[in-house]
Order: structure tokens, then sequence, then C-alpha cells
């Protein structure tokens, strides 16, 4: 069984990721910027809880020891989701992520696996692959990119450090934010809203529940055969007012859908789902 390190810990996914690894017997040093949200976990009594703020990063410490030398890292951690064309994303999240990450690596790790994002991708469309060239047009996943390749170039001088990038698609479930859309649709139902409102739902996504995400971040996390970017994703495009029609028939309920109330983003293209050839050949 392996020691686990999952950053990131009290995020909608990270509570997936530690759930999964521990029903798996292993390890699991949990890590969050605040233990006052952790405490309130159904696994906190389960795991080595080790708080870290990433805005008191300590340029002396050694925190491959500071949690416990474990066996892997899985980094779910990343401040500010809520604004993805924040450019803190850039200028402080990017610089103080990879001085972290380097500091581990530097003292003993030589096991990470990161979360990215589909952002990375940009704007363009159709069916995505890991050889798709990342070109990002939003801050958030400009500062993913970089990571990503600044990383790349350094794990260059560390030829044993297993290396896996994880291009998360589009995830929902409990715990999910407010603001998003799954949570906003059961808002309304719970108000008895007799419509909801949403964009023209003829885009295309790539659509998997947050429980089935947390087992492929697992399962990509504790092997070594397949590494580098690793798109996280169903592998089929659904179009977004399909997707609402498919979960209401699912809770077995009804609202009139008002299509075209919001426009549509402009740091998404309208159609683009993943390739999952390479997650599907993990065993």
């Amino acid at each position: 069984m392996a020691k686990v390190l999952v950053t990131g810990a009290t995020g909608f996914i990270g509570n997936y990721v530690i759930e999964q690894l521990l029903a798996a017997k292993h390890e699991v040093i949990a890590s969050a910027s605040s233990c006052a949200k952790a405490i309130n976990t159904a696994w906190y009594q389960n795991v080595t809880f080790i708080e870290l703020d990433f805005n008191k990063l300590n340029e002396n410490e050694n925190y491959f020891k500071y949690f416990q030398s474990p066996d892997k890292l899985i980094h779910l951690a990343w401040e500010g989701l809520h604004n993805y064309k924040g450019e803190y994303h850039i200028s402080q999240n990017l610089p103080r992520h990879y001085w972290l990450i380097q500091n581990l690596v530097q003292n003993g790790l030589n096991d990470i696996s990161i979360t990215g994002t589909c952002f990375e991708y940009g704007l363009q469309e159709g069916k995505l692959s890991e050889q798709t060239p990342a070109i990002p047009s939003n801050a958030y996943a400009t500062a993913k990119h970089l990571l990503r390749e600044k990383l790349t170039e350094l794990f260059n001088s560390y030829p044993t450090v297993s290396f896996k990038w994880l291009r998360l698609f589009y995830m929902y479930g409990m715990g999910q934010s407010p603001s998003s859309l799954i949570p906003q649709l059961e808002k309304a139902l719970a108000n008895h809203d007799p419509v909801f409102n949403m964009s023209g739902g003829e885009q295309q996504r790539d659509f998997l529940p947050v429980e089935k995400v947390a087992a492929y971040i697992v399962k990509i996390a504790l092997q070594n055969k397949t590494t580098g970017i690793i798109n996280v994703c169903s592998g089929e495009p659904v179009k977004l007012k399909d997707f609402v029609q498919n979960y209401l028939q699912q809770q077995h309920a009804t609202i009139q859908l008002n299509l075209g109330y919001y426009p549509y983003s402009d740091i998404e293209p309208m159609n683009f789902w993943g390739d999952n050839a390479k997650l599907l050949s993990i065993k």
C-alpha cells in the first residue's frame, strides 16, 4: 500500500479521491488550507491531516519531510477557480505551486500526478487528444499550461520522477460549486420555479460524474506505466440541453427550460470533447 499526499483535500474532487484511496486501503496524507473544513468530512478520522496555506509557504521548509515523506502526490489544489480570467492565476498561483512541487522533488518525492484542465486546449473544436497542441485562452488555463511546461523542464534533471498530468473535462456531482449548472438546476427544482434559465444548450461537452473522475485519478496516480498528459473524460460529446434533460429524467423531475436566456461562454468553443483512448489503455 502507498502513502499518498492529496492536496486540495477538502475540494469538490478531493473528497472523492480520498474516499477512493481509503477504500483501497492506502495511507492518506490530506492537505488543505484550513483544518476547520476538513474536520467535518467523513474521512477526517482516517487520514493524517496537515494544513498548508499557499499564501504562507516557508522557503526554509523541507516540504517532503513536512508531509511525512509520501510515496506519491495527487495535486488537486488550486486557488480562485471562481474566476477563470483572473490574472492572479499566472502572477500568484503559478509561481507558488511550481515552487512547492520543486521543493518536494528536490527533497525526495518522485511520483507526481497533477490535475490540469481541458481549457488548456483553448478554443479548438472537435475531438481533442493529448497530441492536440495547447492553446489556452484564459488566465487559469494559461497558468496550468505554463506549470506543466515548467515542471516538464524541471523533471529533465530528475529522470526518476514519474509525472502524470491529468486534463479534466466536465464533471458533476454532490458537493459541486453552487454556481455550477446542476446545483443551479436543483435549486430551481427545490424552489418549484416554473422555468430554468440557461444558454441555448446547443454546445457539446464531455461529462463524467465526479465519482468516476476520482476513480480515474486514483487509477492513474497508482500506476507508472502510462505518464505524461492524460485526458480524463468520457470520450462522448453531449449537447448541454440533452445533458440537462437526461438529468431531469433520472431525477424524475420536470421544469421548463428557458433556452437562450444566457449567452454562450466566450472562453469555450461550441463543440469539443476528449479523446479517452490513452485513459482507457491504463490497466
